[in-house]
């Protein structure tokens, strides 16, 4: 990107400007910090420094800049909020809240084999319970083959999902 022209004259990308020098048309920083963007600069520039910086977009092909500053831009950011973890604290807040989230739908999905199961392995045998002696049906036990249809049918309703949750 080009700084805006007035009268003339080429306005300084955000990293010439705050570092007050002229911008020069081959300058490093222009294409990645516009002049309309002066924050994205100034905390890159206060965690890494413009010398740093300079150094590691200079020994990167061109294709890859623009990675490298959207990961220092974020970085830096981070660093701002947190000066002691960073995107590192980030990261870990997150995987902590993966690993919870993947504990409570393991669970739930243990409480639904469980309900599942509760529900079909008994079932009220009709004839005992319509006899005059018994007032309360005696259940009647599921055959074993049945029980584990209900298992697999578990496992083959996450298959689209990849890989199983079971095994998490």
């Amino acid at each position: 990107m080009e700084g805006v022209r007035k009268q003339g004259a080429v306005s300084p990308c955000a990293a010439c400007k705050l570092l007050r020098r002229k911008c020069a048309p081959d300058c490093v920083f222009a294409p990645y910090f516009p002049a309309d963007e002066p924050h994205k600069f100034a905390n890159v520039h206060r965690v890494f420094g413009a010398s740093n910086i300079n150094k590691m977009l200079q020994d990167l092909p061109v294709h890859q800049r623009s990675d490298a500053v959207s990961s220092m831009v974020y970085e830096a950011n981070a660093r701002v909020r947190d000066p002691v973890y960073g995107c590192v604290g980030a990261i870990s807040s997150l995987q902590q809240q993966i690993n919870a989230l993947q504990t409570q739908l393991a669970l739930a999905q243990a409480e639904v084999v469980h309900m599942r199961l509760r529900q079909f392995v008994y079932i009220p045998n009709p004839t005992v319970a319509n006899s005059p002696e018994n007032a309360s049906p005696s259940p009647k036990l599921m055959t074993s083959s049945h029980a584990r249809s209900l298992f697999t049918m578990d496992m083959v309703d996450q298959s689209d999902m990849g890989e199983s949750l079971w095994s998490y």
